[in-house]
């Protein structure tokens, strides 16, 4: 039977990758999937904390929800500068864009 420091577990192993890809990748999209991962370990250990500690309850659940709608109009903002930015500049590496400047 799963228990929550299984979950635990996955959530902290999601979260590192999530982590390592943030701080070790040059490319913005893969940056905000990085930033997406740990999102996700977050809404998976609120999510089983919820559901262990009071199941009849679903506020987990709706902040975990809020946090998808949340993390998703991110991603839509961040994805739309980074169209911009590669049009003008013509990549999407961090360490070649250097300032937002015109």
């Amino acid at each position: 039977m799963l228990t929550l420091m299984h979950f635990q577990i996955v959530s902290a192993a999601l979260f590192s990758v999530g982590l390592y890809g943030v701080l070790a990748r040059r490319s913005a999209v893969l940056i905000l999937m990085s930033i997406e991962l740990m999102l996700n370990a977050v809404n998976l250990n609120l999510i089983a904390i919820a559901s262990f500690t009071d199941p009849e309850r679903f506020t987990g659940f709706i902040i975990a929800i809020f946090v998808i709608t949340v993390g998703a109009a991110e991603v839509g903002l961040a994805l739309a500068i980074v169209l911009r930015m590669f049009r003008n500049r013509g990549t999407v590496n961090i360490d070649e864009i250097e300032l937002m400047k015109w």
